[in-house]
């Protein structure tokens, strides 16, 4: 397997199904190292080398690891209930969110909900977003008006990777560029 396949599947298993391979996650969603790389091994081969490189080299920083690299968790994008210990932050005015043509009706309809993920992910820039729009067929990006969110409640967090999050976005603060 290539290293952006055992990453694919470092992906699954921190994000979403860890019992693949017989762990668990705690609240935070650590991962025990030894035991991931053991279950993970069962299928492909992984030792410490190759989880470091690709925990280094990710381009999406995807993963961290704790201090003396005993505990490993994905930095956002769960569909299990796990706290990363996201701080809240305040936004700027504006953030983006980056889409497949194909989900406008939708999203012109009930605007950005999260889906199976914990929450909806929006970009700092217009170029992220249409990369990521750009992985679900033409892209389309959405301005959202994040700082008129914020006073009127809503909350927003900053994953160390850059990504911004949130819970929803309502049509109101959405405009399609």
């Amino acid at each position: 397997m290539s290293r952006t396949d055992t990453s694919r599947y470092l992906s699954l298993i921190l994000r979403h199904k860890p019992e693949v391979i017989g762990i668990t996650l705690d609240e935070h969603g650590w991962a025990n190292v030894k035991e991931l790389i053991a279950g993970i091994s069962k299928t492909q081969p992984l030792d410490m080398e190759l989880l470091d490189k690709i925990v280094r080299t990710d381009n999406k920083q995807r993963y961290s690891f704790n201090e003396d690299k005993t505990l490993i968790r994905a930095n956002q994008g769960h569909s299990i209930p796990v706290d990363v210990e996201l701080q809240r932050v305040t936004p700027p005015e504006i953030l983006f969110h980056g889409t497949g043509e194909k989900y406008t009706d939708s999203i012109d309809q009930i605007g950005l909900i999260p889906k199976s993920r914990l929450y909806v992910h929006l970009s700092g820039d217009e170029a992220t977003a249409v990369t990521v729009g750009s992985r679900h067929g033409k892209p389309v990006v959405y301005r959202v008006a994040a700082g008129e969110m914020e006073k009127a409640g809503f909350e927003f967090y900053r994953s160390v990777n850059g990504v911004w999050l949130t819970k929803v976005v309502p049509v109101r603060y959405l405009d399609k560029m």
